[in-house]
């Protein structure tokens, strides 16, 4: 992992280099993308410029800037960024990223990054957040459905041909627990273990509000893309 050091509560293991939050580079370079740049793209004016923290390999950075959006990606693993093309990358902790005086007309934090276990952190990805949007902006979101944590082992075939299994989630104290996921191709297999600390509704929308942002409207019917503004 080239010095970088590992979080504790996280962990993965397979082919390749694993970032320190257990995400490996290599399997985020074969999962093909979803539905995320419909959802985003239908939420946000053509051409708009984009800030996606926590970008990982350009999973979602590639379609959007193929749609035509001017995105700056940031991630801490410099090995991810290696993968991202076509957009500015910048390898940066989220909540200590500083770019001036930039603003954005979109600032983007998926991939469930606001359930972090640590407050601190979580506080800082949406202090980041409210930072770097224009007041004009929007804020798009990602956050856990309703049965995340419930009904498992649940898996699916991811579209890449991979098998994708939420296999354990266990509390470990103060509202988190620690989750385990496996992904395995025909010719690969990873895991990675990670911390997730439950949001109800009124939570999440609380800590927004705290960050200087209220909900605009829940994208999707499960509510696990969210749009909000500076208040």
């Amino acid at each position: 992992m080239s010095g970088q050091l590992v979080r504790e509560g996280y962990s993965g293991t397979g082919p390749g280099a694993i970032t320190p939050d257990g995400c490996a580079v290599e399997l985020y370079t074969r999962l093909a993308v979803g539905d995320e740049p419909d959802v985003i793209e239908a939420a946000v004016p053509a051409g708009a410029s984009i800030l996606e923290l926590g970008c990982g390999a350009g999973r979602v950075t590639h379609p959007l800037v193929e749609r035509g959006f001017a995105v700056t990606a940031v991630d801490e693993s410099p090995q991810m960024l290696e993968k991202v093309r076509g957009a500015r990358t910048v390898c940066a902790p989220i909540e200590s990223l500083d770019l001036g005086d930039e603003t954005f007309d979109v600032v983007m934090l998926a991939s469930f990054l606001v359930h972090s276990g640590d407050h601190r952190v979580r506080d800082g990805l949406l202090r980041t957040c409210r930072r770097y949007v224009r007041d004009a902006g929007v804020v798009l979101l990602q956050r856990e459905g309703a049965d995340y944590h419930t009904a498992l082992p649940r898996e699916r075939v991811h579209p890449a041909g991979c098998t994708t299994r939420i296999v354990s989630s266990e509390p470990v104290g103060d509202g988190v627990r620690s989750v385990r996921a496996e992904y395995e191709f025909a010719d690969a297999r990873w895991t990675q273990t990670f911390l997730s600390r439950l949001l109800s509704k009124e939570e999440f929308e609380g800590y927004l509000d705290a960050a200087g942002l209220r909900v605009d409207r829940y994208l999707t019917d499960d509510g696990v893309w969210v749009r909000a503004v500076p208040k």
